[in-house]
């Protein structure tokens, strides 16, 4: 049987093949200790011993708006949660640029360090022993050159790229100087790999998510006159979200605690006119 060219057919035959083979590397990943993995990591990417901090890398943005850099961490214990980090890129011009958006979230995360002072810099005890770049060779040639201006040149970097049509389990992984590499599609170091992939990227969306519904949730009655911090946190929690304060009645203003029948009714005019 010929396998559907397009439409939700195709669709579903993508996600019965993404299911599997997330079952698939689930199964293997189970299979090998967390230690084994990292020394598959090692032996793949020629480091010297097994990494015992991953640091990897991914931006989100919609069309340029709300974009974010995120940075996860994974070692010897599995992810390291707490040690997580979410950038939002303050450069207005960054926005939307890949290459920028990485740029700047290197820039941040490293600027206190260099190849010559890290010792004692604030993030000695956290300095990556490998780090993992969601993209291509492009995204990873903006991340050396930022970090050689910070004369930072002596950390492992590998991008990841999905293959051809973006199909995972063809990734291809980019290291500077070095001919893009390949792995078996059943190998545990792949399935491993693009686990750690895939929670940069989950990551970086969940944080874009979050500040573009925090702007949605505040930008119709932020600049009200008389509506402060207080006011506006209070009817946040009574109503739930800045649409159902547009959509209020008079009297269900008014009954909101800590607002008053003035504030009520100047909300009440400014929505409804």
């Amino acid at each position: 049987m010929e396998c559907p060219k397009r439409g939700p057919k195709r669709r579903a035959v993508e996600h019965a093949q993404t299911n599997a083979r997330d079952a698939l590397g689930r199964r293997l990943a189970e299979r090998s200790t967390q230690a084994t993995l990292l020394d598959g990591v090692a032996r793949v990417f020629g480091l010297p011993a097994a990494p015992r901090r991953i640091e990897i890398y991914d931006t989100s943005h919609i069309q340029g708006a709300f974009p974010v850099g995120a940075m996860v961490v994974a070692g010897p214990e599995g992810f390291q949660r707490n040690a997580y980090r979410r950038f939002h890129i303050r450069d207005p011009e960054a926005a939307g640029d890949d290459y920028a958006m990485l740029r700047e979230t290197f820039t941040r995360r490293f600027h206190r360090s260099s190849a010559a002072g890290r010792d004692s810099g604030p993030d000695s005890a956290q300095w990556p022993d490998l780090v993992l770049i969601d993209g291509g060779l492009g995204q990873l040639n903006a991340v050396k050159d930022e970090l050689a201006m910070l004369q930072i040149t002596d950390i492992p970097l590998v991008a990841i790229a999905k293959g051809p049509d973006r199909n995972a389990g063809r990734e291809r992984f980019f290291r500077p100087g070095q001919p893009p590499l390949t792995l078996e599609p059943n190998d545990p170091v792949l399935h491993f790999l693009q686990r750690l992939r895939d929670e940069a990227h989950r990551t970086a969306i969940d944080s874009h998510r979050a500040r573009r519904m925090k702007a949605m949730s505040h930008s119709r009655i932020d600049g009200i006159p008389g509506i402060g911090p207080a006011r506006r946190k209070a009817l946040l929690h009574h109503f739930g979200s800045a649409a159902a304060v547009a959509s209020a009645g008079l009297k269900d203003l008014e009954a909101t605690p800590g607002i008053s029948e003035a504030i009520a009714r100047k909300l009440y005019e400014h929505f409804h006119g």
